[in-house]
């Protein structure tokens, strides 16, 4: 592959690359109460054009085939918001006796807090040839379910660390995230066929729109001198989301395809992804609400953006081995059908 379509290709994890050095170099202009005036453009206008394009974009039909199968749901969604947050929970009760930032620890426990991505699950799952109609179900629902319930879990985990209560997150996340996901699906009722025709890169607009959420919270940042991120603790959250993503993947594996598993090889691969990735469209906008002018914010940010892009490195390195093994395990099935 040529570096322009490398570029091309790795053009968001680029960008945030950029805007944290664009933030680095010239913080003033993105802090609050600064030119760019995130505490309106960011908090309302930004983070509701994101999910005013996901309502608009979501396609409620393809999920119907999918909208059945309870029991593959009930453990992705089980997995997604209740297993991988205790878990994380008490990991991170051995990790606090480290040296590693605990700023930085808090976050790995809003990554597990996160519901799954709408994107990258899905398009895994499709390039493996899993069951993608499970996948679209599952990232669908969890973003909505996550809406209400992942701010019930950082504050559960993290309350202490927040002075934001209940009625105030609510009624933002109403007013930026609810409303414009059904204004989005009332849209797309009127614009289905022109949407269908053209195609709008709906991916696209929500992460160029994300980029800038991520600018402005690393400006706040920068123009903290108190705020340091030490370089040993980083290193240590990046060994440390691999080893998660990886036993996490493992332990879902091995329990989706034990003996008297109901799960078809589609379905596994569909769960595999679905439970262990994370949204960092929906993260970032709710971080951004739920800690609202929280000086650590964006340390508490950092695990997330690194999570965001490990997953579609480790599930993208895996997708050859991964179909190997579905379409091993798809014939050994259809020649016992035939015997």
């Amino acid at each position: 592959m040529g570096l322009f379509a490398r570029i091309r290709k790795e053009w968001f994890i680029i960008g945030i690359v950029l805007v944290i050095l664009s933030a680095k170099v010239h913080p003033s202009f993105g802090i609050k109460g600064g030119p760019l005036k995130p505490e309106i453009t960011i908090s309302y206008i930004a983070v509701s054009l994101i999910f005013f394009n996901s309502g608009l974009s979501l396609k409620t039909e393809e999920l119907t085939n999918a909208l059945f199968h309870i029991r593959l749901h009930l453990f992705i969604q089980s997995f997604t918001l209740v297993f991988f947050p205790v878990s994380v929970w008490l990991l991170l009760r051995v990790l606090a006796l480290s040296n590693i930032d605990q700023w930085l620890l808090r976050g790995l426990q809003t990554v597990s807090c996160m519901p799954p991505p709408v994107s990258s699950a899905v398009i895994l799952t499709k390039a493996v040839g899993g069951n993608e109609a499970a996948a679209i179900f599952n990232s669908a629902f969890g973003s909505f379910l996550g809406i209400v319930v992942t701010p019930v879990l950082l504050l559960l985990f993290l309350g202490s660390s927040s002075s934001v209560p209940f009625s105030s997150i609510f009624s933002q996340l109403f007013v930026t995230v609810v409303v414009p996901l059904i204004l989005g699906q009332v849209c797309r009722g009127f614009l289905r066929e022109f949407l269908d025709r053209r195609k709008p890169p709906f991916g696209v607009v929500s992460s160029c729109v994300l980029l800038t959420i991520i600018y402005t919270t690393f400006c706040d940042t920068f123009n903290n001198s108190s705020i340091q991120l030490d370089p040993t603790s980083l290193l240590f959250i990046v060994l440390i989301i691999f080893s998660i993503q990886i036993s996490f993947m493992l332990l879902i594996f091995t329990f989706s395809t034990r003996s008297n598993s109901s799960f078809s090889p589609a379905d596994t691969v569909a769960i595999v992804f679905c439970s262990t990735h994370k949204s960092l469209t929906l993260g970032i906008p709710m971080l951004k609400i739920v800690f609202a002018g929280f000086e650590q914010l964006s340390l508490i940010s950092v695990p997330l953006l690194i999570y965001h892009p490990a997953q579609i490195l480790l599930g993208s390195v895996l997708v050859p081995s991964i179909r190997a093994w579905m379409t091993s395990r798809q014939k050994a099935h259809a020649f016992l059908d035939t015997v």
